[in-house]
């Protein structure tokens, strides 16, 4: 028989949908498998709509038989099959897809689930094949054909002998390399890996027969012996390889949450249940059914590179992408799950996004959709939630950080922050609302811990006051809190800032100002001695018991440390406002060796001082030697 040439502009067009387009040899096994997914749901359409064909939806099935002998795959149907002159528009006519246009002539008929659309999943093949035939009767057809290719050569066409409705391709395997194992496609287990990783949720039931073994019984007198080995024979046994029908399709008074944290323990190797289940079907625009897990722990690798973020998406239950990073926003890259949907534009291969219109409007909503469940259990389920934020709180204030505070607003009400006077995370709203008539601010104060932050003396007179103050450990809170600005018209203010804000009582105040007129030549000696370290000296009205502490204009000591330990930081320099206690001892010391004139007294106090209120932050001193050296002489 006369070899025939494909219909398309040329032989390089074949070559480049064999060795091109696709990433992955083994995406072969779920192109074929699809195409026969499609060829049943055309047969199931046709017949009922013109009267049905004695088979119901439960007949029809999917045959994977593998013969490690012949080095053949062969991929059976039960579908519409193709007659002589679908053969040569579907085969012979590269990217002509007859999926497409079935798919078109019936847009308004539900439940359709047609996944093929540009007619090259079929050449996939030919990635690992040396030779195809693709044998076929068509429903309503008395005769069978057999299609024919070893590649870009050409095919051929002819009539065959075939009893059964329906397509059977027969895949001859290419030969072994050193680089390439084809043979693995026609064992047992790469088969089911295959399947069960690509194809689970097809809707029809793909068969192989497995190798299954049962002990041979033997008499207790046999077993009795010291060299008695136990005997089993083995034998074929047909098996359904794939779930057909997804967990996030059924209804959910169908799924318990047993059935939920089995499949998320078991999808993602997780040995604990997760803290969190959303599933959720969406209609619209860009229809699609999402299943998505809250982790109750943390992922081994989650601060790691190695670990990528991301949804599996399928497309009508098709596995396209197993990390869709678009999916989701970075500070819920903690988040596991799926989205499936019909209505994704995917390039060629399938193994893309071919434009993200609709990637983007799902991930709106998903975003949308993570962060009310996350104030249901804030609201509902406060312990839960308390845990949850232990685990994860860090990136959601990242979150709030990144891209110059872009994201601040939709992640203001999820994060928690430890308050001075409930002794445990509170939210911004829980703050607001035991907010004091006269307050004007929502204060925090950073530090290394809790534990330290409590011992400042910035935040004394805050205290001492009643003020509520919100505690900032990690390096990104005040980042955070800068990137929001305010909280329902609240700004936030540092307690470290050199303004808190805090009206004095006209008595106090005038007080206040005499004390700083008196001791304004003082101050301005001190901050010569310092010789440009801090920006100003003056009296303070916020120290208690400490008899010293910074303050600062503009960025503060905190963000100094953060900025100055990045790789990139550079020299970072806060504006250092050195406050003094007036009311402390060692101010009247000091006062006392600037009025006898004891300059070089005065500087050891100065430095002494200062180099105290940097311990105090956590902070370097640059001559501890020194540091200590005037310890001991002051005490004299």
């Amino acid at each position: 028989m006369a070899k025939k040439q494909f219909q398309a502009e040329s032989k390089r067009l074949l070559d480049l949908m064999i060795h091109s387009i696709y990433t992955n040899k083994e995406i072969f096994l779920r192109e074929i498998i699809s195409n026969a997914s499609d060829a049943i749901d055309k047969r199931y359409f046709k017949n009922m709509s013109e009267g049905g064909s004695g088979l119901s939806r439960e007949d029809y099935a999917i045959h994977i038989i593998p013969d490690k002998e012949a080095k053949t795959l062969t991929i059976t149907d039960n579908g519409i099959g193709m007659t002589q002159e679908e053969l040569e528009e579907n085969l012979g006519i590269i990217a002509n897809s007859g999926s497409l246009e079935f798919k078109s002539e019936h847009e308004a008929q539900e439940d359709i689930d047609i996944i093929g659309q540009f007619g090259v999943g079929f050449y996939s093949a030919f990635m690992v094949s040396k030779d195809i035939k693709v044998r076929t009767k068509a429903d309503g057809s008395d005769v069978a054909y057999e299609w024919e290719s070893e590649g870009a050569e050409g095919y051929t066409i002819e009539a065959c002998d075939k009893d059964e409705v329906g397509t059977e391709i027969i895949l001859t395997l290419m030969d072994d390399t050193d680089d390439e194992k084809y043979s693995q496609y026609l064992e047992e287990y790469r088969l089911r890996e295959l399947i069960k990783r690509y194809s689970d949720y097809i809707r029809y039931p793909i068969k192989m027969e497995v190798e299954k073994s049962t002990l041979v019984e033997t008499s207790e007198e046999e077993k009795a012996k010291e060299d008695y080995e136990p005997q089993y024979d083995t034998y074929l046994e047909e098996e359904t390889l794939n779930s057909m029908v997804p967990l996030w399709k059924k209804n959910k008074s169908e799924v318990t949450d047993e059935d939920y944290n089995n499949f998320y323990k078991e999808k993602y190797y997780d040995y604990t249940d997760p803290a969190k289940v959303i599933a959720t079907h969406v209609e619209g625009v860009c229809t699609y059914d999402a299943l998505l897990f809250i982790p109750s722990n943390v992922p081994y690798n989650y601060f790691s590179k190695e670990f990528k973020k991301g949804l599996q998406l399928y497309s009508s239950g098709v596995l396209i992408m197993d990390k869709c990073e678009d999916l989701l926003p970075d500070y819920f890259g903690f988040v596991r799950g799926l989205v499936d949907s019909q209505d994704l534009s995917l390039n060629i291969s399938r193994e893309m996004l071919q434009q993200d219109r609709q990637v983007m409007a799902i991930a709106q909503r998903i975003e949308k959709k993570i962060t009310s469940e996350l104030m249901d259990m804030q609201k509902k389920d406060r312990e839960k939630y308390d845990e949850f934020y232990k685990n994860f709180g860090l990136p959601l204030k990242f979150g709030m950080y990144e891209n110059y505070g872009m994201n601040a607003d939709k992640l203001k009400d999820l994060v928690m922050f430890y308050s001075s006077s409930e002794k445990k995370t509170v939210t911004f709203a829980e703050y607001v609302g035991r907010m004091k008539e006269d307050q004007k601010y929502i204060y925090y104060a950073c530090g290394d811990s809790i534990e330290k932050i409590g011992k400042m003396p910035q935040i004394e007179l805050l205290l001492d006051q009643g003020y509520e103050v919100l505690y900032c450990t990690d390096d990104v809170d005040e980042f955070a809190l800068k990137s929001l600005m305010k909280y329902d018209d609240k700004e936030f203010r540092s307690a470290s800032d050199d303004d808190l804000g805090i009206e004095q009582s006209e008595e106090a105040k005038k007080e206040s100002e005499a004390k700083n007129e008196e001791n304004k030549d003082l101050m301005t000696a001190i901050k010569g001695a310092l010789d440009g370290k801090v920006n100003a000296v003056k009296l303070s009205t916020r120290l208690k018991s400490h008899p010293v502490c910074f303050s600062t204009e503009g960025i503060s000591l905190e963000m100094e440390k953060v900025l100055n330990a990045q790789p990139m930081g550079g020299d970072v320099k806060a504006d250092k406002v050195l406050e003094i206690n007036g009311n402390h001892p060692v101010f009247d010391a000091m006062k006392k060796a600037y009025e006898d004139k004891n300059n070089d007294k005065l500087k050891k106090y100065a430095n002494l001082l200062y180099d105290q209120a940097m311990l105090i932050e956590g902070m370097n001193i640059e001559d501890p030697v020194e540091f200590a050296r005037s310890i001991c002489e002051l005490m004299v």
